[in-house]
Parts: structure tokens; C-alpha cells; sequence
């Protein structure tokens, strides 16, 4: 069976409308999809025209949050969509990305960088406004040459466009996801430039606060990565998932669909879920 939980559609900072995603992964052959948006599940608001004949549809969403001044980001899988405590979420996240947003923009005037408030808005459309908003902003104005180099220069980890602070504790976030009947997953845990010990600990933490699951693969990565994810994922006893993070065609990276199968031993998160 093949499995893509953590994709992104135009919703949030993806290139393709969700009814393009879902006609993508029809192609890609994938038997088990979710939609993770960012902070957003509005991709899910037309169900109808979503459905799917020759594959599930997982509804599902990716919020941001921190843990000890590190910024993660952790899986809603096979949530209520209507669910109050969701629909909270969404909305103390959309506040807080209003906010992170306009920092952003203001942080980049004082560069003198001009106009990147509206010129981002103008962007987005009615997707959720992020970073890759601004780094689109900062190609179009001929500030930066690619994606590469405007996340390298001034809004990735450390750097001016680097606003955190905003986001809701990861304790709330859980607790929205296990109201709402779904799954936390931790996300992309191997992105996050951090200790063994320290994810270790994290994964500590995550489980007290009601985690479930980690993902044991992202995307396209080495079988050492994969094998070291596993046995940690075995070793905390948590459930194992696995996503493209999908954003755009033509990323080899993060093909749609394109995720290898789970390591033997893990339990696959899927398989406690009643479909």
C-alpha cells in the first residue's frame, strides 16, 4: 500500500489546488492520503468535490509550535473536521500567523526592504500567509535569486524572517488534535537540527502531553535516517507514519507519493485507525 500522510496544497504554502493534489496522488498511484495544511484545514471544506474513488482521504492538518524555544511542527491525522477544539486552533493560529507575518514585514523595512507587507498579501490570495510567501516576495523584487537563498538570507532558522514566539504551546495543539478524535504526530523529525538526547527528551515530553506518533519518514532520505528514526519510534513506543511533505512538483525530495515503506517493527499509525 502506498502511503502519503503530510502533504500541502495552495491552502497553505503548496502549488497545487487540493482537487489538483488529489488528481497528482490519483496518478502517483497512492492508496492512503492526507492533506496537511499549515495551520488550516480549508482544504477539506468542499468534502464532496475531494472524494476520491480509488483511494482514502485522511483529513488532516500541520500546526506550528515550539518546544523549549525549538520550532516543530505536529501532524493532525484523521481529525474531526468540525470539531470546536480544531476550529479553535485554527483560529488562535491564524491570529498568530497574522501577527508573525506583519513582524516579518516590518523586520525586513528596517533592512530596507520596502512594501513587503503588501506585496505578500498579493501573494498568498487567500492561502494562508508563511515564510514562503515572503521568499517568493523577496524573488519577484529581484532581493534574492531562489528559495535557497531568500531562506538562507533572511527568513530562515536565526535569521531576520525567523519569528516564532507567536505560536500556540505544543501542549494546546495536542490537546486540539486528541479532542478533535485524531492522531499527533510529531513531524519531520530529523529536520529539526537538534541532539539525539534533546529528541529523545522531546519525544518525552511529547508522549506526557498525549503524542502518539512520530514520523519515521519524510519525504526522500537515507536508509541510515530511516533505520535511526525506527528504532527510536520502537524504543518510545510510539506509532510510526510516513509523508512526502509534499509542496510542488518537480522536488525529487518530496515527490508525491514517493515514500518508501516502513522499517519492519514499527506499527504503523494507519492501522489503529477504524477505516
Amino acid at each position: 500500500m502506498k502511503v502519503d500522510l503530510h502533504t500541502h496544497s495552495s491552502v497553505s504554502d503548496g502549488k497545487l489546488s487540493p482537487s489538483e493534489l488529489i488528481q497528482e496522488a490519483e496518478s502517483a498511484g497512492v492508496d492512503l492520503l492526507s492533506i496537511t495544511d499549515h495551520d488550516t484545514c480549508e482544504a477539506y471544506t468542499n468534502l464532496r468535490s475531494l472524494k476520491s474513488s480509488s483511494m482514502t482521504i485522511i483529513p488532516g492538518i500541520e500546526f506550528s509550535t515550539e518546544w523549549k524555544k525549538t520550532g516543530i511542527h505536529i501532524l493532525g491525522l484523521n481529525i474531526q473536521l468540525d470539531s470546536d477544539a480544531i476550529q479553535t486552533g485554527i483560529k488562535k493560529q491564524s491570529e498568530a500567523r497574522l501577527i508573525r507575518a506583519q513582524l516579518i514585514a516590518e523586520k525586513l523595512g528596517k533592512l530596507g526592504i520596502k512594501d513587503s507587507w503588501e506585496g505578500v498579501k498579493k501573494i498568498a490570495g487567500e492561502s494562508v500567509i508563511g515564510r514562503p510567501h515572503f521568499a517568493q516576495f523577496l524573488i519577484d523584487s529581484g532581493v534574492v535569486k531562489n528559495m535557497n537563498q531568500a531562506f538562507d538570507k533572511y527568513l530562515g532558522a536565526g535569521k531576520t524572517g525567523d519569528v516564532k514566539q507567536y505560536w500556540a504551546p505544543y501542549t494546546d495543539v495536542i490537546e486540539w488534535i486528541n479532542l478533535a478524535g485524531g492522531t499527533a504526530i510529531l513531524a519531520h523529525p530529523n529536520k529539526y537540527k537538534i541532539t539525539r538526547t534533546k529528541l529523545l527528551s522531546l519525544l518525552d515530553d511529547f508522549k506526557t502531553a498525549g503524542g502518539k506518533g512520530m514520523e519515521v519518514i519524510t519525504g526522500k532520505q537515507t536508509l541510515d535516517v530511516t533505520e535511526k528514526l525506527a528504532l527510536i519510534c520502537q524504543q518510545k513506543n510510539l506509532l510510526a507514519s510516513c509523508g512526502s511533505d509534499f509542496h510542488q512538483p518537480g522536488l525529487s525530495w518530496a515527490a508525491l507519493g514517493n515514500v518508501a515503506p516502513l522499517p519492519l517493527g514499527c506499527d504503523a499509525v494507519w492501522e489503529s485507525w477504524n477505516l
